[in-house]
């Protein structure tokens, strides 16, 4: 039932550290570098606070903000230091930006704190649990030192997890056209390796898959190789951490998943597409997921060498957790779920959403599921 009071969200500000020189092209950003949230609280003081972020998302209006404050959890909406720009994110500078947010709230005398990771806010809230719990990230995968502290990563007590990716770096994996033969040019293409090529139907058949797969895989250990022999160079000439030694670059053609022409692969509810509508439009799109990155990002983002791996980082912490599985989500699959309840038997439990799309877009009698069951998780921290 939809609850009779709507509380109004308030804007927030929470000062972090200092991240790397020429991080951002405002002055003000750098010499007074700060986080944004939205922040709906019930009245009185609640005992659990709640957390939903995401690394480059802007969740300040996120669907969740209101309805669980509504339930008596208080719920920050918080933004990254990279909201609506992934070009030179680092998930481990993401997670300290996400600490602060702890932080805040823990100093606003909240008993408890819920972290909820939707979408990409699951591996990045399960980076930060295992994290929080034992500080391993001394160093960005590219060598430079992090200087996070375990001041930085106040504890948490519980995660909810809703349409949860498993890492960026999985998705990539996923998602990356294997019929690229020419980085430097996306019209270059190996036809038998094109999924959107013309009179390719599905559903596939297993010897295309198989090729299909193996492609992607070696075109990204190409990708990555050429970023680590760039970086050294780089690295080379202007030495390590100096603004200089990282450039951007592209990676065309990044979302060619199978799964979102073909329903028999990875089967749930969904029509065939994609989050973002037409996959073979947003393949071929100027910007899409993973599109534009630096060297160092593309390694702590994207690459295999990502510390950012969800179900890995939720097997490594000891938090109790809340999956909600959104059961016609075009981007998320039971074989999602399968990962994530894998990595913590005995401390997560799975409610699926019946026709829940990503977003729940158009479906606000879910979101109030989801803030219930969230809510109801929350009052057992």
């Amino acid at each position: 039932m939809e609850p009779a009071l709507k509380p109004i969200p308030q804007l927030v500000a929470i000062d972090v550290k200092a991240g790397a020189k020429l991080e951002s092209q405002s002055g003000l950003q750098m010499l007074r570098p700060r986080i944004w949230g939205a922040l709906s609280e019930p009245a009185g003081r609640a005992r659990v606070a709640a957390i939903v972020m995401h690394p480059a998302s802007n969740f300040m209006g996120h669907y969740l903000i209101e309805p669980l404050a509504a339930r008596g959890v208080a719920c920050l909406g918080l933004n990254s230091r990279y909201a609506g720009n992934d070009t030179l994110l680092l998930m481990e500078r993401v997670i300290q930006d996400l600490g602060a947010g702890v932080g805040f709230l823990r100093q606003r005398g909240h008993a408890k704190v819920l972290l909820i990771g939707n979408s990409g806010g699951a591996a990045l809230s399960s980076f930060y649990a295992a994290q929080s719990q034992a500080l391993t990230a001394h160093a960005f995968v590219h060598g430079d030192p992090t200087h996070l502290v375990p001041d930085d990563l106040p504890p948490v007590d519980g995660l909810a997890l809703c349409a949860a990716h498993e890492g960026r770096s999985r998705l990539l994996a996923r998602w990356i056209d294997p019929a690229v033969t020419d980085e430097s040019d996306p019209l270059a293409t190996d036809p038998e390796l094109d999924l959107y090529a013309p009179g390719r139907t599905a559903p596939f058949d297993a010897t295309f898959l198989a090729r299909f797969r193996q492609a992607q895989q070696a075109r990204l250990a190409r990708i990555e190789a050429w970023v680590d022999q760039r970086l050294a160079r780089l690295r080379e000439r202007h030495g390590p951490g100096s603004p200089a030694a990282d450039q951007v670059f592209a990676v065309h053609r990044t979302h060619a998943d199978p799964r979102c022409l073909d329903l028999t692969l990875d089967a749930n509810d969904r029509s065939v597409g994609s989050v973002w509508g037409d996959p073979q439009t947003v393949n071929a799109s100027a910007y899409a997921m993973g599109r534009v990155s630096s060297l160092t990002a593309f390694l702590s983002q994207w690459s295999s060498r990502s510390a950012a791996d969800g179900p890995a980082n939720l097997a490594r912490c000891s938090h109790p957790a809340l999956l909600l599985t959104y059961t016609a989500d075009q981007s998320t699959f039971p074989s999602t779920r399968d990962a994530w309840l894998a990595a913590a038997p005995g401390r997560i439990r799975n409610v699926d959403v019946r026709r829940g799309n990503h977003y729940l877009a158009g479906q606000p009698q879910l979101v109030q599921l989801v803030a219930d069951e969230i809510a109801a998780f929350a009052e057992t921290l």
